[in-house]
């Protein structure tokens, strides 16, 4: 029996394998609207056989996005964009998910198809909020947020969590990670507030908490996963004892999951980049924070996928770049890992099995 082809149960939904796409940008949205390009790229995923497809980050409001190419969901178009894109993913066997996201100090971003740098008022950019004028790398300058606007966040999220649910999303996901916003609020690097958002770790926890509660509480059925990022990589940065305790509190916030990357918040961290380098992380904190959690981070080989899971590392397996160079991933890794059509964690939609037939 196949441990990573086993089903998985998210609150009320069994997922078909213990497979899942990683949240991948695109920059490929006009005005925040998903188009063909997100339909074939996300659509491919399913079809080749993962069990949760999670779109990229998709901003809560327009000043949210990266960069002026970003998926947004803050409006009608975008909703029904979206819709007809969660049910291609349906009619291949997935579930839908959505990562839900605001980028901070890292907005007005160029597309990195364009080159490095920041996107300028004449050009369509805009001016970056963060919890600290603290800029990023040779971003723009950001704009210290105000209280009022920091109590707004939660409801921006929670307008986006409902709009996502109305257009079939079965799986939601908060992005607080990858030094953004959230994650910015997150890092003691990024944030030098003085006021009840900064400071101590109760203090810059307090903005993430308050977002995963507002959401569970608005939809306390959907599965709600977080990602973070486990460490800064960077001395006097948020680091894995924080995640392990941040953990704890979003499981009793309502996240049924915490999504293990790391990394974002300094422009050029030393990295031990190696197979599976992060899934100690994700075991760490499924041990000790006693919530799900999924590993992410040069998982390529169907067999290394599987121990993650048998070994208990981790509940899912999140792929990215591996995907992108073969959507068709968990079929092959299906096949080596002997799991039989029948199975009923097997990741072969109805048109191959009809194929073997012939």
């Amino acid at each position: 029996m196949s441990e990573l082809f086993s089903p998985y149960r998210l609150r009320g939904l069994e997922m078909r394998n213990r497979v899942v796409v990683a949240p991948m940008c695109q920059y490929s949205a006009v005005d925040g609207v998903p188009d063909d390009w997100h339909l074939v790229h996300l659509g491919s995923f399913a079809r080749g056989g993962a069990a949760l497809v999670i779109t990229e980050a998709t901003a809560v409001t327009p000043e949210g996005r990266i960069s002026p190419g970003d998926t947004g969901l803050w409006n009608d178009a975008q909703q029904a964009a979206w819709a007809r894109i969660v049910d291609f993913v349906h009619a291949q066997g997935a579930l839908a998910g959505i990562q839900l996201a605001h980028a901070g100090r890292k907005a007005s971003s160029r597309v990195p198809f364009d080159g490095r740098g920041a996107v300028p008022d004449a050009e369509g950019g805009w001016e970056p909020v963060a919890p600290s004028a603290v800029t990023f790398g040779d971003l723009r300058d950001p704009r210290e947020m105000t209280a009022a606007e920091v109590a707004a966040l939660p409801g921006q999220f929670v307008a986006a969590a409902r709009r996502a649910v109305a257009a079939g999303f079965d799986v939601l996901e908060i992005h607080a990670a990858h030094g953004y916003l959230l994650h910015q609020f997150l890092s003691p690097l990024a944030n030098h507030r003085t006021d009840a958002y900064g400071g101590p770790f109760d203090h810059r926890a307090r903005l993430t908490l308050e977002v995963v509660r507002a959401v569970r509480a608005a939809l306390p059925e959907v599965p709600l996963l977080v990602r973070l990022s486990a460490t800064d990589w960077a001395e006097g940065g948020w680091d894995v004892d924080d995640t392990v305790r941040l953990s704890a509190l979003l499981k009793e916030a309502g996240a049924d999951l915490v999504d293990t990357s790391s990394g974002g918040t300094t422009e050029r961290p030393s990295i031990p980049v190696a197979p599976g380098y992060q899934v100690p992380f994700a075991r760490r904190i499924r041990a000790e924070a006693g919530i799900a959690t999924g590993a992410v981070g040069l998982i390529t080989e169907p067999a290394e996928a599987e121990r993650v899971v048998a070994d208990g590392d981790a509940d899912l397996v999140l792929l990215g770049r591996e995907l992108l160079r073969d959507p068709h991933w968990p079929l092959r890794a299906a096949h080596a890992l002997g799991v039989p059509a029948t199975d009923p964690g097997a990741p072969w939609p109805k048109q191959y099995a009809r194929a073997a037939r012939v």
